[in-house]
């Protein structure tokens, strides 16, 4: 009898809503966090924000900087600072691909949302490049374009 696969339980704490539209996102990746006991029972209560966060390629693997986990409330260990830099887990081939993919000019690593899968802490990394404010605005002209297409087909159809 074949084993019948669960779809995984995703459970969101945190997105970066502003990363899209700052940056044009070519591909994603996900990842684990290495992470403090407090901190999981930080993220679990959804007390992160992701801001201004980015991840950088080290010479021993990928860093996550600038993401924000307040402290845990009833932490009885010694005092963890919020924004430290957190390790990212990932395959090795992961990580050189992505090494590379930093090398280029005008190419950066943005943290786009932090949620749970099957109880583990994950990232969602996006693989961006930088919007200048004409492309900004292209952008939300062709989302106020699309809303209103779609306004009108369901008024067409509605009855």
């Amino acid at each position: 009898m074949a084993k019948t696969e669960k779809p995984d339980k995703i459970e969101p704490v945190a997105t970066n809503r502003k990363a899209r539209h700052d940056y044009f996102i070519t591909d994603t990746y996900e990842a684990g966090l290495a992470l403090e006991g407090p901190e999981v029972k930080s993220l679990r209560l959804k007390q992160a924000t992701l801001m201004s966060s980015f991840a950088r390629a080290e010479k021993d693997g990928l860093y996550l900087y600038g993401l924000h986990i307040a402290p845990y409330a009833y932490n009885t260990l010694t005092e963890i600072d919020p924004v430290r830099t957190r390790k990212l887990l990932l395959r090795a081939p992961e990580i050189r691909k992505l090494t590379g993919a930093l090398a280029t000019k005008g190419m950066s690593l943005v943290a786009l949302e932090v949620y749970f899968k099957n109880g583990w802490a994950k990232v969602l990394l996006g693989l961006a490049k930088g919007k200048k404010a004409a492309d900004k605005h292209e952008t939300i002209k062709k989302r106020d374009i699309d809303r209103e297409m779609r306004r009108e087909y369901k008024d067409k159809f509605k009855g």
